[in-house]
């Protein structure tokens, strides 16, 4: 299956079938047990469990880094993307 595939944050993927837009690519928002997935066509944001995901996924388009992804309006770079902090309000 694609387990040995890396994916990471602010990656654009592609998926087996298309969104209901008519577009199949989509921007990595939430890695964890759940992954955000924002659609670059329409900019809709959905979340699936990491099964449906891997199961759904096909083959990495651009990496976070790659200059091609400034282009669409739809998209948000790795440094714009809110991540939680695990630290304490205490420490």
């Amino acid at each position: 299956m694609n387990r040995d595939i890396v994916y990471g944050l602010a990656d654009t993927v592609l998926m087996k079938k298309p969104h209901a837009c008519k577009t199949n690519n989509w921007e990595v928002l939430r890695l964890g047990a759940d992954i955000r997935l924002k659609c670059m066509g329409c900019g809709r944001i959905v979340m699936m469990p990491r099964a449906k995901f891997t199961h759904n996924f096909k083959k990495i388009l651009t990496k976070a880094d790659d200059p091609v992804n400034g282009k669409n309006e739809f998209y948000v770079g790795k440094e714009n993307i809110v991540q939680a902090s695990l630290k304490r309000a205490n420490e």
